[in-house]
């Protein structure tokens, strides 16, 4: 079994017979660290592993290093979790969350195919439509998978650094996923500077979704996303959100559309604010 769109419906991954596909509970709360795990052993779809956004797929401890609030974790560390988690590069994956996928199971998506996997994709409308579709749970911890040897690297070529954030904004490539009133700096409740990178765009992440927590249809996506870009090559966008994570559901989207290419600002605000040399706009 193989699949390359970056979405699957409940029916397509049901359809998948047990074994032939790592699914991943990608539940989280950033109010209450421990609750996505806490839900996940209350009932998760059969046979997921939990992958948890702080612990697996971040490096809070490089968080002094000016890397954002979700520093992405060394090669060797995320080697060392997929090799725990039984991971194999030939094995298809699905990642979900509660429902609109805007956190952990856009970034487990991102960091595997950026790892070299093709074979990913997040579950459209998450647990949510899971549920809905009347498909079942199973509570409590899953059999443990055999480890396996992991040895990946992330492709350079997918992410930017400051510079090349400073870049991509003086030129309108810069697109930050946060909601209008954080980009505007009229709230902050995350970080210690409220505002935006001069001269990024704003395309708030929840306006690719539908009200049910799916994503938009194809066509309404691509015609949002090329207004937006105004002709800009998709390959010079770059994403951004507070800390690297809901950037991710914009180039996801960009992606649906059919306008692939674009690359991560991984520590997005919360590093740019890091030196406070760096410019703030705020309106």
């Amino acid at each position: 079994m193989s699949f390359s769109a970056p979405l699957i419906d409940v029916a397509g991954l049901a359809g998948i017979p047990a074994g032939e596909v790592m699914i991943f509970d990608c539940r989280v709360d950033l109010a209450d660290p421990t609750k996505g795990r806490r839900d996940f052993l209350a009932g998760h779809i059969p046979g997921a592993v939990y992958a948890d956004l702080d612990h697996d797929l971040s490096d809070l401890s490089r968080q002094s290093e000016g890397l954002g609030r979700h520093p992405l974790p060394s090669v060797a560390a995320f080697s060392a979790t997929l090799g725990r988690w039984g991971w194999r590069p030939d094995l298809p994956v699905v990642c979900y969350d509660a429902g609109n996928g805007a956190l952990a199971a856009v970034r487990l998506w991102w960091m595997l195919r950026a790892v070299g996997a093709r074979a990913v994709a997040v579950l459209d409308g998450g647990l949510a439509a899971w549920l809905a579709a009347g498909q079942p749970l199973e509570a409590g911890e899953p059999a443990a998978r055999a480890p396996t040897h992991v040895d990946i690297t992330f492709e350079p070529s997918m992410v930017v650094d400051h510079a090349g954030a400073a870049d991509a904004a003086s030129v309108g490539n810069l697109v930050d996923a946060r909601a209008e009133p954080r980009y505007r700096g009229e709230v902050e409740p995350l970080d210690r500077v409220a505002g935006h990178v001069p001269g990024a765009l704003n395309r708030p992440f929840a306006c690719n979704l539908q009200p049910d927590g799916r994503f938009k249809p194809v066509a309404a996506l691509r015609e949002e996303w090329l207004a937006l870009l105004g002709g800009r090559d998709p390959a010079t966008v770059v994403h951004m959100c507070g800390s690297g994570v809901t950037a991710i559901h914009n180039m996801l989207a960009m992606e649906r559309a059919g306008l692939g290419g674009s690359r991560l600002y991984p520590p997005s605000w919360s590093g740019w604010i890091s030196d406070p040399s760096r410019p703030v706009a705020v309106g």
